[in-house]
């Protein structure tokens, strides 16, 4: 594990069981008390989390440690040569890795999309970990529409010119569903997304996780998760859910709450899949939420 300074965060670098090298920034690692770690989605990667990671750990009334992750493939993570490695068990045990090297015992968890259902998992693996959990617009049934959606659009990736290009194709893409976001969270966006490669702007992700999303078969109903929501019945749950969300259903969100009971469902109107989470009144209600985390 190694460790370099930057601007509101230290770099660090944890060793998998199999011997590859994920990077995550950890934000006011001096704070003491429940740490919070943070995963991305599908193809994204811990720059995501930067703004709201920055607003948790200089928060005035309760600073917190931040911890977020790039998971193998994706960022400045090592690429994994057996790509059938891109997948939700090997990923949980990354997650169980880093917490172990950083000696983290217990952490509120945010987990988007796909880093929600690694949490799922989680819950069944490792249900001590949890000492809460956030999901951001996923939930233990996934739409096809919206699987489709995110299978269209990463196969047929656009290389852009600069930034300013980059951000264009991401409303061009996905503006419809984000119709509050004004042109600097766009350029946001693309700042979290995209990485100058070899003197070209592309996404920040080995392309084969998006040729195996490709190649799947969405004709049919994909499992539900049911079973490993309910892990997360004793634990304090929080999810967020873009109105505009094509992958997590309203009805969905419904039943999650009516299951737990205690859940706190948020909706951030004018957002889809997945929701900002360092915009509009979303962090003020994370923050609420983990204050009453113990």
């Amino acid at each position: 594990m190694s460790d370099i300074s930057q601007n509101g965060f230290i770099e660090r670098h944890v060793t998998t069981d199999d011997g590859l090298r994920l990077y995550l920034r950890d934000y006011g690692s001096h704070h003491p008390g429940l740490p919070v770690i943070c995963l991305p989605g599908l193809s994204r990667n811990s720059r995501d989390f930067h703004q709201l990671a920055d607003l948790l750990s200089t928060d005035s009334t309760l600073p917190r440690r931040v911890i977020t992750i790039d998971y193998r493939g994706r960022g400045l993570s090592d690429w994994d040569s057996d790509k059938s490695r891109y997948n939700l068990v090997v990923e949980a045990g990354d997650v169980i890795a880093v917490c172990a090297a950083l000696g983290i015992p217990r952490a509120a968890f945010i987990g988007t999309s796909r880093g929600g259902l690694t949490l799922h998992l989680l819950a069944g693996m490792r249900p001590d970990l949890l000492a809460a959990v956030i999901l951001n617009d996923i939930g233990p049934v996934i739409e096809l529409a919206g699987l489709r959606q995110i299978q269209a659009y990463l196969g047929k990736e656009r290389l852009p010119r600069d930034m300013d290009d980059a951000a264009k194709i991401l409303k061009a893409t996905h503006g419809a569903s984000f119709p509050s976001l004004s042109d600097q969270d766009w350029r946001d966006m693309a700042d979290a997304i995209y990485r100058e490669t070899d003197g070209q702007l592309r996404a920040d992700f080995d392309p084969a996780i998006a040729e195996a999303l490709a190649a799947a078969d969405l004709s049919q109903p994909l499992p539900d998760l049911w079973p490993q929501f309910d892990g997360f019945r004793t634990i304090p749950l929080m999810t967020v859910r873009g109105a505009n969300s094509a992958l997590l259903s309203r009805e969905t969100l419904e039943a999650m709450a009516e299951r737990h009971g205690a859940m706190q469902a948020v909706t951030v109107d004018g957002q889809g899949h997945a929701p900002i989470l360092h915009l509009a009144e979303v962090p003020d209600r994370i923050r609420a939420f983990l204050a009453r985390v113990k």
